[in-house]
């Protein structure tokens, strides 16, 4: 499938959604990568985690970039060479990149019960504006908690940093599709705005860091 979805965001920042209906070998034939990426696409055991990383390059190439534009650094954190900033999720069959001139991250997650299990490792004060009994709302909610927190951690990619402890977002309801969150760990105190919305069953949410 082409390009499943283009959000532009403001004159700065751009998002590009990609829905996942090709085979390995469709998408393989149609990107060309760096030496690095072919010896990390070749160690992916996962077919699923293999289309998807070839799916993000569909993605750079729609943005006006190839493979050979993108580099990761120590940490593994991605950035482009001409320093505009870029974030990358995939997750099932969608995969999506954003591009800025600002600070900022991406993730999409596939809404489904399992997170409720795993809700105590990621959730803290979120807890007093979730209500549980209305569970469709508490999965999709949850979801974008989780989806902002990951947006943010990819901003930051330090090691140490805990969703639970050191992540706040602020209470939201599902028709603002924006919300607030902090990130305090060590000396580091940043506020973020976080977008999100709903792609068929998936949630995307971006954060952007507030200057």
């Amino acid at each position: 499938m082409p390009l499943y979805k283009t959000i532009r965001f403001s004159s700065t920042t751009q998002i590009f959604v990609w829905k996942i209906t090709e085979s390995f070998e469709q998408l393989n034939n149609e990107v060309q990568l760096n030496e690095k990426n072919c010896i990390r696409l070749e160690g992916m055991k996962s077919e699923i985690h293999q289309r998807g990383f070839l799916s993000v390059r569909k993605l750079l190439q729609t943005a006006g970039y190839t493979d050979f534009d993108l580099y990761y650094d120590e940490l593994g954190k991605p950035h482009l060479k001409d320093d505009k900033y870029i974030s990358i999720t995939h997750s099932h069959n969608f995969s999506a990149i954003i591009v800025s001139n600002k600070t900022v991250g991406i993730d999409v997650e596939l809404q489904r019960d399992k997170i409720i299990r795993i809700a105590d490792k990621f959730v803290d004060v979120e807890s007093s504006y979730l209500n549980q009994s209305d569970l469709s709302s508490y999965i999709k909610k949850l979801t974008i908690i989780w989806g902002a927190k990951e947006a943010i951690f990819k901003i930051r990619n330090e090691k140490g940093i805990s969703f639970k402890e050191h992540i706040k977002v602020s209470a939201f309801e599902m028709e603002d599709t924006v919300a607030a969150a902090e990130l305090h760990y060590d000396t580091i105190i940043r506020d973020f705005t976080i977008y999100f919305e709903e792609i068929e069953n998936f949630i995307l949410v971006h954060a952007c860091e507030k200057q």
